[in-house]
């Protein structure tokens, strides 16, 4: 049986040198070994925090280590970040124990002399780590911010240039966190007050959504796969910001409707849910085995007007012009506004997608428009907080369809926000960073 860090140490070692996505490594890896719940809460710990903190991580190892982290081994490597994590950002781990383990572990996958390698860094650390002097925020806020907060510079830089330094420490601090489990209630088979006297008795915490009257945020669980009422169909894994969409698009039973770029089906299974599952719903997506899963997600909830379709959503006009009575875009995106949920996104991102993510966000939503019908709705989503992927693409998109008005997307939220095109931020609003507009074919009666 593998301890947690050795589960945690063999996803490290996928995710560095096989460029691996955390979350699916990790569960492969708990499946594979199927540790105690305590070991698979230290196991999802060690992964997400030490990514997470990388390359705060990768400095402060540098400060203490004779050659660069990368001449050494990826097992080497890991060992000493997973160490660093422990004795930087877990409190309830002994110094002592982390060391110890580490030096265990390269024994283990390397040899004696690299243990002894690593124990002389992590003790130096564990000596130290009360003496770190980050770069100075008065003269080097960037670098103060990404190595402190563990962010890449050129993004910090970003969000200095338009929150300042302050609100940018509190955006990073926030993408640190570990965020709340939110879960959408599927009112085709109860209420959220059933469900939630449910999850209760499995002897869950259950919190009712402030943003959205479907969510409920929970905790207390050790896997989620195993709840009867996740089984039974009752609930669909999505976050609050997510849950307003469907309320923004406010889809009605009997109506044609297209989601594109649609799997794994949390906002298609959210609109099928609140047309009574009476209609049509046409969901797409260029990944045929994402829309698997959203077959998966509408059989368990009990679904059954969603056609799953594998599209290139630039070119869904070509079969469905003026067709829909709505049509959401919810589009392929740089996704900074769910860092908190992906620790290993913020290391994939480069400044480029902000350039080259903007033109691909508009010609999906050319040919949405196309498949409008007369007076219908066109909804524009994304999870991120880029003016460039959200208000941007909005004005030129509107630049050019004079025959497309911007409507008030915030007076449809079930909680009412001021402004006619939503965005909401982690570190101000408490969910994933989200955009929402909603435009209208002009000459519409107003429902």
């Amino acid at each position: 049986m593998k301890t947690a860090r050795e589960i945690a140490l063999s996803v490290l070692k996928e995710v560095d040198e096989k460029d691996a996505y955390a979350n699916i490594a990790l569960s492969h890896a708990l499946e594979q070994y199927r540790p105690a719940p305590q070991e698979r809460r230290l196991a999802t710990e060690l992964v997400y925090g030490t990514i997470k903190a990388k390359n705060t991580l990768d400095w402060v190892i540098g400060q203490h280590a004779s050659r660069s982290l990368d001449k050494m081994t990826v097992w080497v490597r890991n060992v000493l970040r997973m160490g660093a994590y422990q004795l930087l950002y877990l409190d309830r781990i002994p110094p002592s124990a982390a060391c110890n383990e580490a030096v265990n572990l390269t024994k283990r996958y390397g040899h004696m002399g690299t243990a002894k390698f690593v124990n002389g860094i992590l003790r130096a650390i564990a000596r130290s780590k009360e003496q770190i002097q980050f770069p100075d925020i008065a003269s080097d806020p960037v670098e103060h911010i990404a190595l402190r907060f563990s962010h890449p510079a050129w993004l910090v830089q970003r969000w200095i240039a338009r929150f300042g330094v302050e609100e940018t420490i509190q955006l990073c601090k926030k993408n640190n966190e570990t965020p709340n489990m939110s879960v959408r209630t599927n009112l085709l088979k109860g209420t959220r007050q059933e469900l939630k006297q449910q999850l209760e008795a499995d002897g869950l915490t259950v919190e009712e959504s402030r943003w959205a009257p479907e969510g409920l945020l929970i905790e207390g669980f050790s896997a989620l796969g195993q709840l009867d009422a996740l089984r039974q169909g009752l609930f669909q894994v999505q976050d609050e910001s997510s849950m307003l969409v469907a309320h923004v698009l406010d889809p009605q039973p009997g109506e044609f409707i297209i989601d594109a770029c649609g799997a794994p089906g949390g906002k298609t299974t959210h609109i099928a849910q609140r047309m009574g599952n009476q209609g049509r719903v046409l969901s797409t997506d260029v990944h045929a085995h994402k829309l698997k899963l959203t077959a998966e997600n509408c059989e368990r909830l009990g679904i059954d007007i969603v056609e799953a379709k594998t599209m290139d959503a630039r070119f869904m006009h070509e079969l469905y012009a003026g067709q829909a009575e709505r049509v959401l875009v919810d589009a392929p995106c740089s996704g900074l506004g769910v860092l908190r949920r992906k620790p290993d996104s913020r290391w994939r991102k480069c400044p480029e997608m902000l350039v080259e993510l903007p033109n691909l966000q508009l010609a999906i939503l050319e040919s949405a428009a196309q498949c409008v019908k007369p007076a219908g709705i066109l909804v524009y989503s994304t999870c991120t907080i880029e003016p460039e992927e959200n208000e941007e693409v909005i004005k030129r998109f509107l630049s050019g369809h004079p025959e497309f008005i911007l409507e008030h997307a915030g007076k449809l939220l079930p909680e009412p926000h001021p402004a006619e095109m939503v965005q909401l931020y982690p570190h101000r609003d408490n969910v994933d960073g989200f955009f929402i507009a909603r435009m209208r074919k002009v000459g519409a009666v107003h429902a």
